[in-house]
């Protein structure tokens, strides 16, 4: 099972291959290598559309997940039956808004996407962050994949949680 990795915009170099080294290191940790996960890389005009079309707002942001199982439990893999359900689903990475983020804060941008996307694929496997509990989840969940990530390859991410503050 694999990933399909597209890189539509053309605002941020991107080194692809770095992208792919850390969403195979996540899909590892997570267990979920037998599943297939579309990434795709877009700038802000496009978020910005999808945010509009399926969230209602109308800004760009820095990610937004499209999951195949949409009544997933949080921490429940899904149990395919066939194989073109072996899908987690896609993930939208505003990689445009995540640079500008990234120059604000002094961040390594492909860092930040490796933290980014860890968010992106809590949410096809079923977290939420409608409310104070299933916040406090998902930052449980996203902080033990980036603590195993760092242990695993050296680095030292972190969760951005002013992003989901500002969400809810």
């Amino acid at each position: 099972m694999g990933v399909v990795l597209r890189n539509l915009q053309k605002v941020v170099p991107l080194r692809r291959a770095r992208l792919r080294k850390d969403v195979d290191t996540l899909r590892h940790i997570l267990g979920i290598h037998k599943f297939d996960l579309g990434i795709v890389c877009v700038d802000n005009h496009r978020i910005q559309q999808i945010n509009k079309i399926y969230r209602k707002k109308n800004v760009p942001t820095d990610v937004l997940s499209f999951p195949f199982y949409e009544d997933l439990r949080p921490g429940k893999l899904p149990c395919p039956l066939h194989r073109d359900e072996h899908n987690l689903g896609d993930i939208f990475l505003g990689v445009e808004f995540v640079m500008k983020q990234c120059k604000e804060d002094s961040l390594d941008l492909h860092g930040t996407l490796a933290v980014v996307t860890a968010h992106g694929i809590c949410h096809l496997l079923g977290y939420r962050h409608e409310t104070e509990e299933e916040w406090t989840e998902m930052l449980q969940k996203e902080s033990y994949i980036l603590s195993e990530y760092n242990r695993l390859t050296g680095r030292h991410l972190e969760p951005l949680m002013k992003r989901c503050s500002q969400e809810r």
